[in-house]
């Protein structure tokens, strides 16, 4: 899939599978949404406004209130890429939420998954 038509997805469609990925590894959509919060500086109330808004990925970010900024200590590999190599920003910061789940159903603690110790 190209890059293009992942910008343009509707991000309302992919966060479900976020949650189900979360929920099916005993975590909550609650954590899911923690997450999404730390990441992208969005209210719980903001968040689920974009979810209802159907706003694309590209949106999602571009409205983004502010990217924390110890985002940049998200690396490793999801679906076969490493994070930190992926040049194009924005998908950079889709891979990153991706890493983010992964580490949540991978049963990492949240205080490590945001990034605090």
């Amino acid at each position: 899939m190209s890059h293009e038509k992942i910008f343009q997805m509707a991000f309302s469609k992919v966060y479900p599978s976020y949650v189900t990925k979360a929920v099916r590894k005993n975590r909550t959509a609650e954590e899911v949404d923690t997450i999404l919060c730390w990441m992208t500086g969005y209210s719980l109330e903001q968040l689920h406004q974009q979810i209802e808004k159907n706003v694309s990925f590209q949106t999602f970010f571009e409205e983004a209130p502010s990217l924390h900024p110890n985002l940049s200590l998200v690396t490793g590999v999801v679906c076969g890429v490493r994070v930190e190599e992926v040049e194009h920003p924005l998908m950079k910061q889709i891979r990153q939420l991706d890493k983010l789940v992964d580490e949540l159903a991978k049963g990492k603690s949240m205080e490590k998954i945001l990034r605090q110790s």
